[in-house]
């Protein structure tokens, strides 16, 4: 077997037996065991993830023991805030309750990874990296920037479109207990609420090998919940802009999803043809261009869409489409779903559930025949019995 150097840990030394306990521990210690399996390369990549895992969960501090011991008054409100969203995520969607988003971590940096995406120059089919956990998936994870500035530039020399894209939460699907971070505590609480809504979903139904599912899924959930946690708000004193913050999100997303579909289908039709590669190069310049008009269209009537910005700026290409889809394509199917189980959410998971257990065929074509719309989640009242 090809020996290896010992790759360097991530984030400042610290004990992190001391400070996570045996059970994190534990798993920690399961997915060292992989890592002599692998090659140089796949050593660093894994080494880098859970390395990175390892200081994030060292990081964590109950959010109680935060709340009592910060001097900064914004974020404790923030804190007891997000304690609210984290009861009613279990108490009203259903949602796992477990230790997942009840402790906090300061990564200090503006994203906990960076994901590298990847599509030939003239083929929407995402480049896929295969793990042990979370199965086959349409994006490479990095703790470091320049980690994942080096992947995507290396994909890039080998001709492939890239989209680099930084991300402030993600689920490690209830086998580690997920903190709070810094790199999202400061949105407002129509963001943060979506954030916590969704990645607990993916504790709810994963699949491996099927990001597209799995992403689409979560999106119908977190607007599910946003929508009902808005209607949990009427009265309360920041009411009204919480109500606001998730109309100008909504549509926001819907006029995003539509550009994105627009470009991807012409960008479809456009390399089906048995036209030249030199006249799919043009013609690809001129709907990616067009889509920038969109975005600017769409930016000057909303006075500005940062989020929207910085994706544009992480690669408007074939990778980019892929980015964007997985978080888009089945929605409408998802929450169609939804609406047939007349917004009982247990029984909504149980239908996921089972398509989660069929073929990947099957599944596609069942999901595809539930139809749906683009619409935003309408305000349903939580089924109790």
């Amino acid at each position: 077997m090809e020996s290896c150097p010992a790759p360097a840990a991530a984030g400042e030394h610290r004990d992190p037996v001391l400070l996570m306990g045996l059970r994190a521990v534990a798993r920690i210690a399961a997915l060292a065991v992989l890592l002599p399996l692998a090659g140089c390369s796949a050593v660093e990549f894994y080494w880098q993830g859970l390395a990175g895992q390892v200081d994030l969960l060292a990081r964590a501090r109950p959010i109680p023991e935060v709340t009592r011991d910060t001097p900064d008054p914004a974020l404790k409100a923030k804190l007891v805030r997000i304690r609210e969203m984290r009861a009613f995520a279990s108490r009203e969607l259903s949602l796992p309750d477990n230790p997942s988003y009840t402790r906090y971590a300061d990564v200090g940096r503006a994203y906990v990874v960076w994901n590298v995406f990847a599509a030939p120059e003239l083929s929407l089919s995402p480049r896929q990296w295969c793990f042990p956990v979370a199965g086959c998936v349409a994006y490479r994870g990095y703790f470091s920037e320049a980690d994942a500035r080096a992947e995507a530039a290396r994909l890039a020399a080998e001709g492939f479109d890239v989209h680099v894209g930084g991300v402030p939460a993600y689920s490690t699907l209830g086998y580690f207990d997920d903190p709070i971070l810094s790199t999202f505590i400061r949105y407002r609480d129509a963001e943060v609420a979506r954030l916590v809504f969704h990645e607990l979903a993916h504790q709810v139904v994963y699949v491996k090998d099927d990001s597209s599912f799995n992403e689409s899924f979560a999106v119908a959930v977190e607007e599910a919940g946003l929508a009902r946690w808005q209607a949990a708000q009427a009265g309360g004193a920041e009411a009204a802009q919480f109500a606001a913050d998730v109309v100008r999100m909504q549509r926001l997303r819907t006029e995003f999803r539509t550009m994105i579909r627009t470009a991807r289908d012409r960008l479809a039709v456009l390399y089906a043809t048995d036209l030249p590669d030199a006249e799919k190069r043009v013609q690809k310049a001129a709907i990616f261009a067009d889509m920038r008009a969109d975005h600017e269209r769409i930016k000057a009537g909303w006075g500005g869409a940062v989020v929207f910005d910085r994706w544009f700026a992480g690669g408007a290409n074939n990778a980019g489409i892929v980015s964007a889809g997985l978080y888009s394509d089945r929605v409408p199917q998802f929450a169609a779903l939804l609406a047939a189980e007349g917004g009982d959410l247990p029984r909504f998971y149980a239908r996921v559930k089972a398509l989660a257990a069929l073929p990947k065929a099957e599944r596609d074509e069942a999901l595809a025949a539930v139809g749906g719309s683009d619409a935003p989640a309408p305000i349903v009242a939580s089924p109790r019995s």
